[in-house]
């Protein structure tokens, strides 16, 4: 089928992170030039702000199809699908690359903020003519206000920089402004950058998602290198099978093997766990913090240092001039929303979906990658692939190509009620019955692999247990 755009324009990417540079990518691909607009210094400001940490998901998950062919025309070298790239690897070994490749360099403005998007001599509540009018996009330079004309908008700007307060009603906790300086939103550098700023301390984690995870763990790390740190972790919710994640049932391994630790790491005692708290106020005492809940919880006190693991929300302030549809309480694009509702699905368990359940009223304007999904935290790097594989296809009135999505996501195991490490073990089955130390453990060689930071060593017979539940063995 024939170009539906006018190609005298270019298609504006909004944001230079995986998704936007893979939209790049399939623009490139299918004859369009791309204009991507990055608010950061470097590509991917975003996941190099926690470079640090090492993701739950092989490269195999974290490279777009389409990036992956010219690269590799360019003589780039694929790392081993199997191994767990952290985001700094990321950045540095495939989206660095990938930005330098000619076709997407010279059409990259990087310290570019997007901070508008209408259209050329409409606003919203004019109709007549609008679809064929260019979208207008302002960004923030370091030269001052400057103005873009696009035939179509890709706004993959992401959540990250917008994250959620720590207040359970969606709005800062009181006194949460004033002591700003004193919480660390989205992932620190517990064991490098922000070290001296955790060791020990009584520090607070509050959120129940694999950020709040990684967190604990490099804090739990933290303290046995350095007495005095006191792990003090804080949910609103108490289901423990959402909470630890689907252990030796989650398809990405690393994901399952996190919720394990963490839930070891609690029963061992090294972990104060608040369960069902909603934060409602901070206050300052002495130098320190005291947490407060709603009426009836016990406070948390003696904080010195919060990390607010709270998700994040998209930026809607940039389409205000555009007509886009939203579901009311996820914020993510509107037909998107029943295929994501994080109180029903998990990352691994959405639907394939494309152009068709992206699309907004505004013809030619497409919110894709984390921001299609608004305060849903399910989002996978390999969803935001396939999401722009196929609205660039329909840019270019591919339709056959655009709706025919393929979207293979592991299974993460939480949809179940009851994980498999849940189950109890028959004590007598173990060699000599529970540890002393570790209720995770069936016996005591078990037990102190596991505080060593290892796997575990295992039982030689645990015949009411499925094979999938029994511990690992050790290396």
């Amino acid at each position: 089928m024939d170009n539906i755009l006018n190609n005298s324009l270019p298609v504006a990417v909004l944001g230079a992170g995986p998704i936007g540079l893979a939209a790049a990518a399939h623009l490139v691909a299918r004859g369009f030039t791309p204009l991507i607009l990055e608010a950061g210094a470097q590509v991917a400001s975003n996941l190099a702000s926690y470079r640090h940490v090492r993701l739950f998901s092989p490269w195999q998950y974290n490279v777009d199809k389409a990036a992956r062919q010219s690269l590799m025309a360019a003589g780039w070298q694929a790392p081993d699908p199997e191994v767990l790239p952290t985001a700094g690897e990321i950045v540095d070994r495939y989206l660095l690359p990938l930005a330098a490749l000619p076709a997407i360099a010279e059409n990259l403005r990087l310290s570019h903020r997007v901070v508008a998007i209408t259209r050329a001599g409409f606003d919203k509540v004019k109709t007549r003519g609008r679809e064929s009018a260019p979208f207008v996009i302002r960004a923030a330079t370091p030269e001052g206000e400057r103005e873009y004309l696009a035939s179509a908008v890709i706004d993959a700007t992401g959540t990250w920089s917008q994250p959620n307060p720590l207040g359970a009603n969606g709005l800062p906790a009181r006194g949460e402004v004033a002591l700003r300086d004193r919480i660390a939103y989205g992932m620190p550098d517990v064991l490098g950058a922000g070290r001296q700023r955790y060791a020990g301390r009584r520090v607070l984690v509050v959120g129940a998602g694999h950020s709040a995870a990684g967190s604990l763990l490099a804090l739990a790390t933290l303290a046995e290198q350095v007495p005095g740190t006191h792990l003090v972790w804080a949910i609103r919710g108490r289901q423990s099978a959402k909470l630890f994640g689907g252990g030796d049932a989650d398809g990405l391994p690393a994901r399952g093997q996190l919720g394990m630790r963490l839930k070891a790491l609690q029963q061992s005692g090294r972990l104060e766990l608040h369960q069902d708290f909603r934060i409602q106020s901070l206050l300052e005492d002495a130098g320190r913090i005291t947490v407060r809940g709603e009426t009836g919880a016990a406070d948390i006190d003696g904080i010195d240092a919060i990390i607010a693991a709270t998700g994040a929300r998209p930026n809607l302030d940039i389409t205000r001039e555009l007509r886009v549809r939203h579901d009311p309480w996820l914020e993510s694009t509107d037909l998107l929303a029943p295929l994501i509702d994080p109180n029903e699905h998990s990352c691994g368990t959405v639907r394939p979906h494309g152009h068709r359940e992206l699309a907004h009223p505004e013809q030619g304007y497409y919110a894709v990658g984390a921001k299609s999904y608004g305060r849903a935290p399910n989002f996978l790097m390999a969803t935001g692939y396939e999401q722009v594989r196929s609205v660039v296809a329909a840019l270019a009135g591919d339709l056959l190509a655009a709706d025919d999505v393929q979207l293979e996501l592991p299974e993460t195991g939480v949809c179940s009620t009851r994980q498999a490490y849940d189950r109890e073990p028959v004590a007598s089955a173990c060699c000599g019955g529970p540890a002393p130390s570790q209720e995770t453990a069936c016996c005591v060689a078990d037990a102190e692999t596991k505080e060593q930071g290892k796997g575990g060593c295992g039982c030689p017979s645990l015949p009411n247990l499925a094979p999938s539940a029994r511990p690992a063995c050790c290396a």
